[in-house]
Parts: C-alpha cells; sequence; structure tokens
C-alpha cells in the first residue's frame, strides 16, 4: 500500500484521493485508508466499509491488474453513498478507457 501511496498515480475527487499502479499479480488489489480527522472510530468504520463495498461491487469486478488505494477526505464523511459511489465512477471511466 504504500508503494501506491508514493509511487503511484493520483487522482483527486471532491470526496476522494485514488491511487493506483500496475502489479504483477493477474488480479485486482485494494486498499482503504480512512485518515481520523477528529472523527470517532464509528464513523470511520461505518466510511470504511462503505467504500470497500462500493469498490467491491462497482470497481473489482472489471479492473486490470492494479493496486488501488483509495484515501477519503474530510468532506467524505458527510457524502451520501451515491456522491462516493459517483467519484468512483468518474476515476473508472477516466482510467480504464
Amino acid at each position: 500500500m504504500r508503494a501506491v501511496l508514493r509511487s503511484g498515480e493520483r487522482q483527486r475527487s471532491p470526496r476522494l484521493d485514488i491511487h493506483w499502479r500496475p502489479n504483477s499479480s493477474e488480479h485486482p488489489r485494494l486498499g482503504v485508508v480512512v485518515p481520523r480527522y477528529g472523527r470517532s472510530a464509528v464513523r470511520r468504520n461505518r466510511l470504511r466499509r462503505q467504500l470497500r463495498e462500493l469498490a467491491r461491487r462497482r470497481l473489482i469486478p472489471t479492473l486490470r491488474a492494479w493496486d488501488v488505494v483509495i484515501r477519503p477526505r474530510p468532506v467524505a464523511y458527510d457524502a451520501s453513498p451515491a456522491q462516493l459511489a459517483e467519484d468512483l465512477r468518474q476515476w473508472f471511466e477516466a482510467h480504464t478507457a
């Protein structure tokens, strides 16, 4: 995960920072890093579960052999699941063409 954050490409959306780079395995790998930003553990875990489930349903089935790390920004805590899904969709469409 650190290698992806250090040397991978990055795209920022209003609510998410998405880092990625190709990997040598035959399948995609996902990491979700949720910083504290002064929020409780309950809110961090809820956001982590939302992002993991969105990625599992929308990204992983069609993603190439990439390592992807999703890091929410502070405004993501107040975003709806639809807004988070839209950010992931925009990234996916821009980088899988």
